[in-house]
């Protein structure tokens, strides 16, 4: 098998297992809920602190990442993980599982961002983008992956098998990586270390181009997370009126994001990142304005398309980030997660006054007023690629 596609599997297996674990417990937070005598928002916290965790440690394993071999810092993460997953499935206390989601969080970017820096540093650039697209299809697929083994796979009240088995998963996929992925040279180590000092967080954040991609990436998952996220108050009230199962069923459309990554990475390739970021948002404004209508075939429709749109706008901002950097990956990758679910933080606290005030009508038009931050970075980036082609 050619090395590029043992490799480009080792990544989407350990990127997958890695985010299953963070969404693991959230079908299942009404049986926590019941089982250690706790609150709803207590209940939550088993799965906020894993996204706490990332965020405060994302840009410290980035820093790593320009400094140091990948493989050890996977060890270390694949180790803890694993670890934090067999408290959460022995402890018979509340505050030891959420401690243990939260040591979860801070090691899971050892194993996604650390990845993500390796891979930009050490891939062909016309690779990088296939790959970089399979990377973000491991996210979504571990996702859904995660909620489907604490929710479906596993009977809700064995929850404890769950994250039994995910530990397992993890230690089983970052051995897989430690073996597949080449082992870092001392040329390569060097030239980390030397780039890590050209670039530093501020100059990084001063990049007006590295900005824009930024905010693509905090605006997309502003616009997409609260979707799902609201989605079933319109679909449980009239005129739907749809049982939770059946709701369940229609968010299955998640899985078109598998497929879109690696397709959205050649695309990019060959069209340019600009066109293709134009096109999405263009979707995904399309998409929001099914959702208003009365009728399931348009909900179906328009969340698959917001699903097209998002997915297609998040691995072109990745590609595109990594495809202007020449050093420091670690640290602008780092720097695009912490924005990115800022973005989506952002996007669930104001969509939740959007309804309080008015409805799911107020959610699609403050969630349609962002669609301006993709839209424009793609218009930016389409005409100073036009300048680069021109200037050739």
């Amino acid at each position: 098998m050619n090395n590029i596609i043992k490799i480009q599997l080792a990544v989407f297996a350990l990127v997958s297992a890695s985010f299953t674990n963070i969404y693991l417990p959230q079908p299942v937070l009404p049986i926590l809920q019941s089982e250690f005598q706790i609150s709803p928002v207590q209940a939550s916290f088993a799965v906020s602190f894993v996204i706490l965790g990332i965020v405060l440690s994302n840009l410290f394993f980035g820093y790593l990442s320009d400094r140091y071999p990948v493989k050890p810092i996977i060890v270390a993460g694949g180790v803890f993980v694993a670890a934090g997953g067999f408290i959460c499935a022995s402890t018979d206390s509340y505050a030891i599982l959420v401690g243990a989601r939260l040591v979860q969080g801070l090691f899971i970017p050892a194993l996604t961002t650390s990845i993500a820096a390796w891979l930009a540093r050490t891939l062909p650039a016309k690779r990088l983008s296939v790959v970089m697209g399979a990377y973000v299809s491991a996210t979504i697929l571990g996702g859904l992956g995660g909620r489907l083994l604490g929710g479906w796979i596993h009977p809700p009240l064995h929850w404890r098998y769950a994250f039994s088995t995910a530990s397992v998963l993890i230690l089983v996929t970052t051995l897989m990586a430690v073996l597949i992925l080449p082992s870092s040279g001392k040329e390569e180590i060097a030239a980390a270390r030397s780039s890590n000092g050209k670039e530093t967080y501020a100059s990084l954040l001063k990049r007006k181009e590295l900005l824009l991609v930024y905010a693509c990436g905090a605006g997309s998952l502003l616009i997409f997370s609260p979707v799902f996220n609201y989605l079933p108050y319109r679909l449980s009230h009239p005129p739907f009126d749809l049982a939770t199962e059946t709701i369940t069923l229609v968010y299955l459309v998640y899985v078109l994001g598998i497929f879109l990554g690696p397709l959205s990475g050649r695309l990019c390739g060959r069209l340019g990142g600009g066109l293709i970021l134009i096109c999405s948002s263009i979707l995904l404004g399309v998409s929001l304005f099914l959702l208003l209508l009365p009728s399931i075939t348009a909900v179906v429709v328009g969340l698959s398309g917001v699903c097209a749109g998002f997915f297609t706008l998040h691995t072109v901002a990745v590609v595109l980030l990594n495809r202007k950097l020449t050093c420091s990956h670690g640290k602008a990758n780092a720097l695009y997660v912490l924005c990115y679910y800022s973005g989506g933080w952002l996007g669930l606290t104001g969509a939740g006054f959007a309804y309080e005030c008015s409805g799911w009508n107020g959610v699609i038009f403050f969630l349609s007023c962002f669609l301006i931050i993709p839209l424009s970075v793609g218009l930016i980036e389409r005409r100073a690629e036009k300048r680069a082609e021109f200037k050739v």
